[in-house]
C-alpha cells in the first residue's frame, strides 16, 4: 500500500505541473484562437453578470463589459491588437446596423406636428452637449494638449450615455492620429456612471422646477387619451335610414360622405353577405362599420343610427381571423392593390404592425409581420390566408441576407468621402454612421425592392446585443492597458465632473423649456428626455412613476433622430476639431 502511495504522488504532482502549464499557456499565449475566444467569454459574462446588480434601483446593463474589459487590459490579460480592432468594428457595425432597422420603419413617421417640437427640443439639447463639452474643455484642461479634446469627446458620450457615438467618434480618430491613439474610451468609463444618475436626477429636477404634480399630470393623460381617441379603430352597427342612400353603391356613399371606413358585414332582406364596392344601400339595411373615431358620429348622421345586430341570420358560415403576412410577394402591396372584397370576398378591418392597431384603408401597404383582421366566409378567408402566407416560421428565421446586403451598402457609403470646407480630412459616414442610414432607408423602404426587412424583435435584440458587448469589450480591453495612468494618476476626477456638467445642463435648460413654453406633460418630457440621451434606465425610472405610455411614446419620437445626430456629430468634432 506505501509503495503504492509512493508511486501516486509523483504521478500525480506531475499531471498536476502539465495542467497548470496548460492554463498558463491558454491565458498567456495571446495569438491563439482559443485564448481569444476564451479572453472575450469571460470579459462579456463578467460585465453582463455585473451588470445586472442594481445601486440605488439602477443597472448599468451591459455597459459594465467596458469595465471588466478595461479591467482585463489593465492586469494583461489581452489580445493582439489588429484581433480586437477587427472584433470592435465588426461589433459596431452590427450593432449600429440592427438599431437602424428597428427605428426605420418610425423614423419619418415621428415628424408629426408634435414630434417636430419634441425633435426640435432633442436636437437643441444634442448641441447644448456639445457646446458645454467644448466649455468645460477651454475653462479646464490644457488645450496644447493634442489628446486632451479626444478625451473629452470620449467624456461627452459617457455623459450621454451613447455607446454607438463613442464608435464613431473612436473610428474618427484613426483617421486623424496615425499612432498614439487616445483611449477615449477611459473618459467615457469615467462619465458614464454619473451619465446615468444625472440623467434621472437632473429630470426630476425639473419637475420640481416647474412645480409639477405627478397626479395632475396623470389627469392631464386621461384626458389627452380622451381626445386622441379618435386614431383607434372603431366598431359599430347601424342601419340605414337616410332615403338618398336608396340604391346608392357602397362606393358612392364612401364618395359622398369623404370618410374612411369598411362596411365589413350587410344584412339584407334576413341574409348576410360580404359587401363590395358596388354592393347596392336600401332603406332598413344593417351594416357593420369599422372606422377611425373621430368619423364615427359623421357617419352615424349621414348613413343611419346604431342599433344591436343578430348576424346568426347568414346564407355561408361568417369568420374573423387575424391572418399573418408572411409571403414577401405581400411586402409593399396596398390594401387597395389586392382588391380583397372583389376578388376574395373579404374585408380587412384592421391592421396589427409592431403591436400598434393600424385602421385598414386602401392606401396603407402591407408589410411582412403584419397582422391583419380578415372578415368573410371561411373558405374566402382560407383563401386569403393561404395567399399571404401566414406562416409563423417563416418569421421566426430572420432575414441574414437583408442584414448582410445591408451592411455591404452601408459600408461603401460609409466609404464615400465628403468635402466640408476648413475641415483638414474629407468627412466619411464611416462604418458607423454609413450602416446606420442605410439600415433606416432599408427599413423604411426596403419593401419597394423587395427586400424583406422583418425580424423578430428577440432576433434583433440577439443581434444588436451581440454586436454591443463585442465592441465595448474590446474597447475596454484596449483602453485597459493605460487605464490607471489616464485615469487615477491622471484627470480622471476632472473627467467625473465635467462628464456630469455635461449631462445635467442641457436637461435642466431643455426640460423647463419643454414645460414652460411648449407645455408638454411631464412625463412625456421623461421619456423625450430619455430618448435624446439614449438611455434605456432613465425610461424604465419614468416608466416606473407613469401609468400610461406617454414616457413611451416621447422616446419612440425622439430616438431615432438622437441616435443619428449622435453618431454623426461625434464625427464631426473629431474631424474638423481634433484633426486641426
Amino acid at each position: 500500500m506505501r509503495n503504492k502511495l509512493s508511486t501516486f504522488a509523483p504521478n500525480f504532482h506531475v499531471s498536476f505541473i502539465k495542467v497548470m502549464d496548460w492554463l498558463i499557456d491558454l491565458f498567456l499565449t495571446t495569438d491563439s484562437v482559443a485564448h481569444i475566444v476564451l479572453l472575450y467569454s469571460i470579459v462579456i459574462a463578467i460585465g453582463v453578470l455585473l451588470g445586472k446588480i442594481k445601486f440605488g434601483g439602477i443597472s448599468l446593463g451591459v455597459t459594465f463589459v467596458l469595465f471588466a474589459g478595461i479591467l482585463a487590459g489593465h492586469i494583461g490579460f489581452t489580445a493582439p491588437l489588429n484581433i480586437l480592432t477587427f472584433i470592435q468594428d465588426f461589433g459596431l457595425v452590427l450593432f449600429v446596423f440592427m438599431i437602424g432597422l428597428q427605428v426605420g420603419p418610425g423614423f419619418f413617421e415621428s415628424f408629426g406636428a408634435t414630434g417636430v417640437k419634441l425633435n426640435a427640443l432633442s436636437a437643441s439639447a444634442i448641441l447644448l452637449n456639445i457646446l458645454v463639452m467644448f466649455g468645460c474643455y477651454y475653462l479646464f484642461f490644457d488645450t496644447s494638449n493634442p489628446h486632451n479634446l479626444p478625451m473629452m469627446v470620449g467624456t461627452l458620450y459617457g455623459a450621454v450615455t451613447n455607446t454607438p457615438g463613442l464608435g464613431a467618434a473612436n473610428e474618427a480618430l484613426n483617421t486623424v492620429f496615425s499612432d498614439n491613439l487616445p483611449q477615449i474610451a477611459s473618459g467615457y468609463a469615467c462619465a458614464y456612471p454619473l451619465g446615468v444618475l444625472g440623467i434621472i436626477g437632473a429630470t426630476i429636477a425639473v419637475r420640481y422646477i416647474c412645480s409639477i404634480r405627478l397626479d395632475k399630470e396623470e389627469e392631464d393623460l386621461l384626458r389627452q387619451e380622451g381626445d386622441n381617441a379618435n386614431v383607434k379603430p372603431h366598431k359599430m352597427h347601424v342601419q340605414v335610414s337616410n332615403a338618398y342612400l336608396e340604391g346608392k353603391t357602397l362606393m358612392q356613399v364612401h364618395n359622398f360622405l369623404n370618410r374612411d371606413f369598411v362596411c365589413s358585414r350587410y344584412l339584407h332582406d334576413g341574409h348576410v353577405s360580404i359587401p363590395n364596392r358596388d354592393t347596392l344601400f336600401h332603406v332598413g339595411d344593417q351594416l357593420y362599420i369599422v372606422c377611425a373615431e373621430a368619423d364615427a358620429e359623421a357617419i352615424i348622421a349621414f348613413i343611419g343610427p346604431q342599433i344591436q345586430v343578430d348576424w346568426e341570420q347568414q346564407d355561408q358560415p361568417m369568420v374573423s381571423r387575424r391572418v399573418l403576412v408572411t409571403r414577401s410577394s405581400m411586402n409593399g402591396k396596398t390594401l387597395g392593390q389586392l382588391h380583397l372584397s372583389r376578388v376574395h370576398g373579404v374585408n380587412v378591418t384592421r391592421v396589427t404592425r409592431q403591436g400598434m392597431d393600424i385602421f385598414a384603408s386602401a392606401t396603407l401597404p402591407l408589410q411582412v409581420g403584419d397582422r391583419i383582421m380578415v372578415v368573410g366566409p371561411e373558405d374566402a378567408v382560407n383563401r386569403v390566408s393561404n395567399m399571404m402566407g401566414n406562416s409563423i416560421r417563416r418569421l421566426d428565421a430572420p432575414n441574414i441576407a437583408t442584414i448582410f446586403i445591408g451592411i455591404v451598402i452601408g459600408i461603401l457609403f460609409g466609404s464615400l468621402p465628403i468635402a466640408i470646407p476648413g475641415m483638414p480630412v474629407p468627412m466619411k459616414l464611416g462604418i458607423a454612421g454609413g450602416p446606420l442610414i442605410i439600415a433606416i432607408l432599408i427599413g423604411r423602404y426596403g419593401y419597394k425592392v423587395h427586400l424583406v426587412t422583418y425580424t423578430t424583435t428577440s432576433a434583433n435584440m440577439m443581434l444588436r446585443e451581440i454586436g454591443l458587448v463585442l465592441f465595448l469589450a474590446s474597447v475596454g480591453i484596449k483602453a485597459g492597458a493605460g487605464f490607471w495612468e489616464t485615469v487615477v494618476q491622471g484627470d480622471g476626477l476632472l473627467y467625473v465632473a465635467t462628464g456630469f456638467l455635461i449631462t445635467i445642463i442641457p436637461i435642466l435648460i431643455i426640460g423647463t423649456i419643454a414645460r414652460m413654453r411648449y407645455k408638454f406633460n411631464y412625463f412625456t418630457i421623461m421619456g423625450m428626455l430619455a430618448g435624446t440621451y439614449t438611455d434605456p434606465p432613465a425610461l424604465a425610472y419614468a416608466n416606473s412613476v407613469c401609468s400610461k405610455e406617454a414616457p413611451a411614446v416621447g422616446y419612440s419620437t425622439v430616438y431615432p433622430l438622437s441616435m443619428f445626430l449622435r453618431i454623426l456629430t461625434a464625427q464631426i468634432i473629431v474631424l474638423f476639431f481634433c484633426g486641426a
